[in-house]
């Protein structure tokens, strides 16, 4: 791996920051920043044809990823996640063309595994000594695990009672310090910048940071290599925080800055009915969010009311050509099923809303039946197992007679 030239500039004001300062927002205006390249060097120096002959995963587009030369790899074998062709639940909708990106399959169960092997290698690279994050639950998850990798140590804000207890497991078997505050997300997340900002030995991995957004721009990359180096014509994602969302985009813009795809897709963002700010903007038109002072929603991992990328998805979805779409718990509920049962893949229900957006956007007229759409699932189903616990059908109890077996199965004759 070479060194990257590579600068950090806001996406408001446009101020251009060096690759080695540790910075989460401009100092300037105070709006998030970025990763930037010169794509006329890269165009000249990224071989494509190379990638092929590497394992899909994070790591097969490292010239992509601003880590220095003979900067350690924090890896667990990240991305590579499987595109599935969806030909029952596509028949269903009665579409002809429907994939299923499951990046359930990652090393920690979520998306985030690929934004945090680039973060974390980039921790270890500036000498860090600890990593932090608020989290909802699949944050926390990743961090603590690939912390544990790197051997750093790792702290955790939560809110209190508002996270799966499947994912707070995980960060707790990794060794996190876990700290549960009075609160929402929002507030984890305003608590945990201000520890960053005023300890320079620690580093900050939500998505506010840029490099976590590169890592998780390799998910494009991935479904533009396993449609045959072809660009879906619609792509759906589920709404949160909204930095997936804006690193998919990232990502094709990437690869249409490069000379490598003719077209970018039209994002479509998903968000819980009771935590939807960036859709409510888009459907009035708006440039700006209106936070949701209590977000609800059994989605616990896009429950968010005031999402830190707001102004990335907002720039994703206009300038795609896309849209923001809105789904209640039961149409989540509804589609987790679906997807399970049509298609043997057990998403958690934050992951279902772009199979419920999908639903609701092909009875609306909004998808047509020819179109090429991937949905992307962000999460495994055992991450919130409580839900499926309490929301589906309970155990039969039966006596282990044939007769009442038969019975209960309906056998009989």
């Amino acid at each position: 791996m070479r060194t990257m030239d590579h600068h950090l500039e806001c996406i408001g004001c446009r101020s251009r920051y060096p690759s080695t300062e540790t910075a989460y927002a401009c100092k300037s205006c105070g709006d998030l920043l970025q990763v930037s390249y010169n794509y006329d060097d890269l165009r000249e120096s990224v071989n494509a044809s190379l990638w092929k002959s590497r394992p899909l995963s994070v790591w097969r587009y490292e010239e992509l990823l601003p880590l220095d030369e003979g900067s350690v790899r924090v890896s667990l074998g990240e991305g590579g996640t499987t595109l599935h062709r969806s030909a029952r639940l596509g028949k269903l909708l009665e579409l002809n063309d429907l994939h299923v990106k499951n990046e359930g399959e990652n090393p920690t169960g979520s998306f985030k595994d690929r934004g945090m092997t680039l973060g974390v290698s980039k921790a270890v690279e500036i000498g860090a000594k600890k990593v932090a994050c608020a989290s909802t639950g699949n944050t926390s998850a990743s961090l603590a695990a690939y912390a544990a990798k790197a051997g750093l140590e790792s702290i955790v804000v939560i809110p209190h009672g508002k996270i799966a207890l499947g994912k707070l497991a995980q960060a707790i078997a990794h060794g996190a310090r876990v700290l549960q505050i009075e609160g929402n997300f929002d507030d984890a997340l305003k608590a945990v910048l201000r520890l960053a900002q005023s300890n320079t030995n620690l580093y900050l991995l939500n998505s506010v940071n840029p490099y976590r957004i590169e890592g998780q721009k390799t998910l494009a990359y991935e479904i533009w290599d396993q449609l045959e180096r072809k660009v879906p014509e619609t792509l759906i994602v589920p709404v949160g925080n909204a930095g997936n969302i804006s690193a998919i985009w990232k990502g094709f813009q990437d690869l249409s800055q490069l000379g490598l795809v003719s077209r970018l897709p039209r994002m479509i963002g998903v968000q819980a009915q009771g935590a939807s700010p960036i859709t409510q903007a888009f459907r009035r038109g708006q440039c700006e969010i209106r936070p949701v002072p209590n977000p609800e929603t059994i989605a616990t991992a896009i429950r968010i009311g005031s999402p830190a990328s707001w102004k990335k998805a907002l720039r994703a979805v206009k300038g795609s050509g896309g849209l923001m779409e809105t789904v209640t718990d039961e149409e989540i509920l509804h589609a987790q099923k679906l997807l399970a049962r049509l298609e043997g893949i057990f998403v958690e229900p934050a992951s279902a809303s772009s199979i419920a957006g999908l639903k609701k956007l092909v009875e609306a007229g909004a998808i047509e039946k020819h179109e090429n759409v991937v949905c992307v699932t962000t999460g495994h189903g055992l991450k919130d197992p409580e839900i499926v616990q309490r929301m589906f059908e309970k155990p039969i109890t039966v006596k282990t007679d044939q007769r009442s077996l038969e019975k209960a199965l309906g056998l009989n004759h």
